[in-house]
């Protein structure tokens, strides 16, 4: 792990910043050395971004000498890139991302590689594609001609939109995109400036929920399960596959949908010290109680499904971690990326 040098310098996309104080706990004695961890998130109406601030609560809280923030960011693309120059420490990345960032393809295609290695498979991000039930588009198909947001720029939600779009046969050339995050869509949606949006993360969505809660609107999600053959076809095993949406996940619902999910993965930089990455991980599972009543999403994370669904290697200290536990199996370790048609999911 690198140590903070003074990089946080202002850049637009950590505009917002959520300060998670030093716990009692965590508290520094005089004269000793503060090790600041930074935790690139993602947009604040989305999972990424509370779940991530309850982590940095729980690093600050249960590891001595640490504090770490949770920043607000555009998403997976721009959290890689943020490892990749040292600006974060840990970061929220999609698993489709994070393999083109491995071999430096899609969008890191100019950037270069990436060298991220995983801590955690932390839950599924479900691909929401969602619209009006008055507006009148009932299938990903009808999304051409439309205006469409595909996700702020730089983040997952973008990746996987265009590649769902392709997958559905939607010609780009007459969508009228917009690049929003999830609470723009959301308002943009109300506004009457778009028609549909997508987001990916974790269920439910806080800006999605409001939405669906407000009075006299009725959304509709769109199913996109039928895609997962074309993605997997075109884009390799880089940890696509169908989930279910409940229908009680959102207010309006009329039945479950099924939607194309992937995983959303914990990394950190292959420098990280394998000693501090171990802990990290101790103190996550810790404290996971804490995760828990932050957001729902963090009661999927277990032992066993944190080392399933990496398109690349395990950071050392990881690997340390879950062999302590008896859950690492040696292939995980192995699965070295060299092109998106072999990303191995264990």
């Amino acid at each position: 792990m690198k140590q903070v040098k003074g990089r946080r310098t202002a850049t637009a996309a950590w505009a917002i910043t959520l300060v998670v104080a030093t716990a009692t706990g965590a508290c520094v004695p005089p004269g000793k050395t503060v090790q600041r961890l930074s935790i690139a998130t993602g947009g604040t109406g989305g999972v990424n971004y509370p779940y991530g601030g309850a982590i940095a609560k729980v690093l600050s809280d249960r590891l001595d000498g640490v504090e770490a923030t949770a920043e607000v960011t555009g998403g997976s693309v721009d959290n890689l890139k943020f490892i990749a120059n040292d600006s974060a420490d840990l970061g929220f990345v999609v698993a489709d991302a994070l393999a083109d960032a491995y071999v430096g393809q899609g969008a890191f295609a100019d950037f270069g590689l990436v060298p991220a290695r995983t801590l955690a498979v932390l839950y599924d991000s479900y691909i929401h594609i969602v619209t009006m039930e008055d507006i009148g588009i009932e299938a990903v198909t009808d999304l051409n001609g439309r205006i469409v947001s595909t996700g702020a720029a730089g983040s997952g939600t973008e990746a996987s939109a265009l590649r769902l779009l392709a997958a559905a046969g939607v010609d780009l050339t007459t969508v009228n995109r917009q690049r929003l995050g999830v609470g723009q869509s959301v308002d943009a949606l109300k506004d009457g400036k778009i028609e549909a949006f997508f987001w990916s993360g974790g269920i439910p969505a806080g800006s999605v929920l409001d939405l669906a809660a407000t009075p006299g609107r009725t959304i509709r999600l769109l199913a996109s399960e039928t895609l997962l053959p074309s993605l997997q076809r075109d884009h390799g095993l880089v940890g696509y596959h169908v989930a279910n949406v409940p229908q009680s996940t959102y207010p309006g619902m009329a039945e479950d949908i099924q939607v194309v999910a992937v995983s959303n993965i914990l990394v950190a930089h292959e420098s990280m010290d394998p000693q501090l990455a171990r802990r990290v991980m101790e103190a996550i599972f810790a404290g996971h109680d804490d995760l828990i009543a932050t957001h729902p999403m963090a009661g999927v994370l277990s032992h066993d499904t944190a080392v399933i669904g990496s398109p690349i290697p395990f950071h050392p200290g990881a690997i340390d971690y879950y062999r302590e536990r008896g859950v690492w199996n040696e292939s995980f370790a192995t699965g070295t990326v060299h092109s998106i048609d072999n990303v191995v999911t264990p």
